[in-house]
């Protein structure tokens, strides 16, 4: 599933892969319903190719996802992370992924992720598995 969803440098939200044109995407906000073209200049990364660092092999974000949403029980995260301080947000991240990296990722890390999943989780979005994974 997050094969075709997209994060966009610049663009606040995630958004969800409608249709491919000459040149261009065509997209959909997650959020409020919208869609838009994005073009070549534009950053699209697909969250399937996103993963955070650990201290042994990286994890993909999809699994980091999963253990959210059974932390969370698929449903948003009770804080708001733009208000929550580092302390909070890294006794969080401790429950979702224990062995994570302290010193690569940033608050503003586990801040983004927070906010991707809460996203998802508002779009009806929980199934964080990736296509690759299922094919395997």
């Amino acid at each position: 599933m997050l094969k075709n969803i997209l994060a966009i440098t610049g663009k606040p939200g995630l958004y969800k892969l409608v249709s491919r044109g000459s040149n261009m995407l065509i997209v959909e906000s997650l959020v409020d319903g919208k869609r838009m073209p994005t073009y070549a200049r534009d950053k699209i990364v697909a969250l399937s190719e996103i993963s955070m660092f650990t201290n042994g092999e990286d994890a993909r974000l999809g699994d980091v996802l999963t253990n959210a949403g059974k932390k969370e029980g698929l449903k948003p995260v009770g804080f708001d992370p733009k208000k929550a301080d580092n302390d909070t947000l890294r006794a969080w991240f401790d429950e979702v992924l224990p062995d994570w990296d302290q010193d690569r990722v940033y608050p503003s890390d586990i801040r983004k992720l927070i906010q991707w999943y809460n996203i998802l989780v508002g779009a009806g979005i929980t199934d964080f598995s990736d296509e690759e994974e299922e094919e395997k």
